[in-house]
């Protein structure tokens, strides 16, 4: 695996069959993209900020979702991204995180270079970069955190199942030492208490460094949510 400083040089291996123009283009592309940033309250541009890279979920979400969740987490202490998800939609209205290669590769892909960008334009302490998502967000979110857990210092699941199928845990014993919370709530249409019951035993019996935590009603994006996503998260950062 590369290091985290030379993966967004590195996303297209040696000796692959495209040509320059056909990397450049596609770089171009991906940097075209919707995404969303938030910059802190009162930026200091020499105060090394915790990043926070959100994946949104997938029923009608967008890279927007974040600019209704970080009020509720935290608007002075993080700067805070979120790439737009693959196209799933017939009609090119629907974007989410599907679990095949190509879509693994290309969520891995939107996130790195999102993360170059806000190195890029702010004061970013990398080993504090968290990653968060919300339904299958989350379940991404899970997955790219273990496939490269020297780059993330936590990653949040709200909502999302714990992934399977593509090895998610082929770096397992690099991803064991990752703080992962994950988030479910007890009305959840979608991602049952039961579920993920058994996705903390499984991460248990695996040796992961893993936490469950439920909440009241349907929704993970409640206000008492973030904010004990916050908790959890400016915990690591204290410690980093």
């Amino acid at each position: 695996m590369e290091d985290r400083n030379s993966f967004a040089e590195g996303m297209f291996a040696e000796g692959s069959t495209l040509a320059g123009s056909e990397r450049k283009e596609i770089t171009r592309r991906r940097h075209s993209l919707p995404r969303a940033i938030v910059a802190p309250l009162h930026y200091e541009p020499n105060y090394e900020y915790p990043l926070l890279v959100w994946l949104h979920g997938t029923t009608g979400d967008h890279e927007n979702e974040l600019l209704h969740v970080m009020p509720q987490i935290d608007l002075r202490n993080y700067v805070a991204i979120a790439p737009r998800g693959v196209e799933v939609g017939a009609d090119d209205k629907a974007w989410g995180w599907p679990q095949t290669p190509e879509g693994i590769a290309e969520a891995e892909a939107r996130v790195f270079e999102l993360i170059e960008t806000a190195a890029k334009r702010f004061c970013i302490a990398r080993r504090k970069i968290f990653l968060v998502g919300h339904s299958t967000g989350g379940t991404m979110a899970l997955r790219l955190a273990w496939r490269w857990p020297e780059v993330f210092a936590g990653v949040v699941s709200l909502g999302g199942p714990v992934p399977c199928g593509e090895r998610p845990l082929a770096r397992y014993r690099e991803a064991r030492r990752l703080p992962i919370l994950l988030v479910v709530a007890g009305e959840s249409p979608t991602y049952s208490p039961a579920s993920a019951a058994c996705d903390l035993k499984r991460l248990h019996m695996a040796g992961m460094n893993a936490v469950l935590r439920q909440y009241p009603g349907s929704s993970e994006l409640s206000p008492l949510v973030l904010a004990d996503v916050n908790r959890w998260l400016m915990e690591l950062v204290l410690t980093l």
